[in-house]
Parts: structure tokens; sequence; C-alpha cells
């Protein structure tokens, strides 16, 4: 089965020249059942990725374009009248499919971005009392500009635990640049085909939940969480959902890795990704040197 995993990361590499660690997160958000948010300068390749990602399975794919006239029926659905019928018919919106790509997600409204809140936790839509499940696998990768806040609504603390991880791409190297046109020109970007079933990703990803995590490394896991909630330089650490997060993905990047086992070195790399995007540092601190001065002072096992 990871024969699989390589094909897939060749595919997105085909187009996402020189991000192979923002590729790997990506699908380590994926494997474990997460979503992922990619945070970015535009230009960069975050909408790439998502419809690269979408175009390697052969799954349903939907993009979202988030704009402040975006209304919560616009992304879950609505119930149409039917004259014919003389009864209201369900019409489902764009949640319903295996990739959503919610692109600049923090351009729509608070009510409008509470719409994903439960289909991104609970794989279900409820509109006018009635609940109904989205298809299976499910995954969410939404991308945000940080830099201009103009016409935007920054995302609340409960929609950014709802994301598994949090991650940039950041500019190319020139070289990388020079490869991007080179692929252009040749129309390379155009070539991708699915190359792994719906089916076969919910196998890995069972596969993926098998991974053994021992207990001196859930300890670990737990003291990292914990820590983040007792720092004075936090004001608001990190919940549960994101303990959980963080041992799914190490079971994630452990199987990606080739191990049926997961390291401390698999939660050391993926802390800053997990819990960055949960906590709120205090005083206008940033987030990333918080963490990294809690990963120096708990003791790894």
């Amino acid at each position: 089965m990871r024969e699989q995993i390589e094909v897939l990361t060749q595919n997105l590499a085909r187009t996402i020249v020189g991000k192979n660690e923002a590729i790997r997160l990506v699908l380590v958000a994926l494997l474990s059942g997460g979503h992922a948010l990619l945070e970015d300068v535009p230009g960069v390749g975050k909408t790439l990725l998502a419809k690269s990602l979408a175009r390697s399975l052969d799954g349903k794919f939907q993009r979202l374009q988030c704009t402040p006239d975006l209304l919560p029926t616009d992304i879950t659905g609505t119930n149409i009248w039917n004259p014919k019928s003389g009864e209201f018919t369900f019409l489902p919106g764009p949640v319903f499919a295996n990739v959503l790509l919610a692109d600049e997600i923090n351009r729509a409204t608070p009510r409008t971005q509470s719409a994903l809140l439960e289909v991104m936790e609970e794989h279900q839509v409820t509109v006018d009392g009635v609940s109904r499940p989205v298809p299976q696998p499910f995954f969410v990768i939404a991308t945000q500009n940080p830099i201009e806040y103009q016409g935007t609504f920054p995302l609340p603390e409960a929609q950014m635990d709802r994301f598994m991880l949090s991650l940039s791409l950041g500019y190319p190297s020139a070289q990388e640049e020079l490869e991007m046109l080179q692929n252009l020109q040749q129309g390379r970007n155009n070539e991708l085909h699915p190359c792994i079933t719906l089916a076969a990703l919910q196998e890995l990803r069972q596969i993926c939940s098998q991974v053994r995590v021992e207990t001196s490394l859930q300890q670990y896991i737990l003291e990292l969480v914990r820590a983040t909630r007792h720092d004075e330089e936090i004001t608001l650490g990190v919940s549960p959902r994101g303990t959980v997060a963080l041992q799914k993905a190490s079971q994630a990047l452990a199987f990606i890795s080739g191990r049926d086992y997961a390291i401390p070195d698999d939660v050391k790399f993926l802390v800053p990704y997990v819990l960055c995007h949960r906590l709120i540092p205090r005083g206008g601190r940033n987030a990333r040197s918080v963490v990294d001065r809690l990963l120096r002072s708990v003791p790894i096992p």
C-alpha cells in the first residue's frame, strides 16, 4: 500500500515543484482523516496544490470561492420547492464531495464560515432539521492570505481547531521557479490523472489508524499539549482535539515514512503544524517561537 503513497506524492510533485514537505504534510492530513489549511501570500501554489490533489484522487471535487456575499446554504445546500411533486426537494451544496477546496476562506462572513463546522467534524450536514451524511472519504483543504486583511473575517478559534494542520508553501527557489516555467511551457501541469481510488484511500486511512504509538510517546504528546495550557506566554492553550490530532498525524507520518510505529521525531516535526494555529499567544508574541520553546523544554522519551 505504501507504493500508492509514492505514486501519489510523485503525481503531486509534477505540478508543485520543490514543495515536497508541503505535499507530505497535506498527505498526512488526508491519511489521518483531518483537514488542511494553507496560509500564504497569493500566487505561490495553494490553489494549485488543492486542485492537483483532487485530480489525483478518483473522487468528486468541488471548489468554493469564498466571498462576503456567500450564504451558508451556498455551502450546505437548500430545500427547493418542486411544483410538479408538490413537495420540497433537497439541492445538495458543494460540501457533498470527496475533496472540497474552500478558497480564501477568511473572505466569507462568520455566519457562512460556521456552516463548515458541523460537516468538518461530523461529516454530515443538517438542513431544516434533517441530517445528511457527505460522501466518504471527505477532505477539506482551505486557503487564506495572512497578509491582506481588507475585506476579510478572521477564522474563530472553533473553526481553526477543525483543521488538523496549518502550513504555508513559501516562495520557490530560483531553480524551482525556472522548472515551474519549463513545466508550464511543456504542458506538464495538464497531465495529472487519478492515481488512487477512494476505496484504496479508505484502506490507507485504516492502516494509518493502526500504526503503533507507545504509551511513553502518548505521554510526550500529552505533556506538550498540556504545556500550552499553563504557559504564561499563551492566552488560550491547545484543546483535547489538538491532542488527538497530533497523535493521528504522527501515525500517518510514520506510515508515509515506511514504519508501522511512531517515534518522537514524528511528533517533533508535526508539533508546529498541528499546534501553532490552535493557540493564542499573549501580547502579540509569535506562536511558532513559543511552540519551539516548549519543544525544547519538554523532555523527549
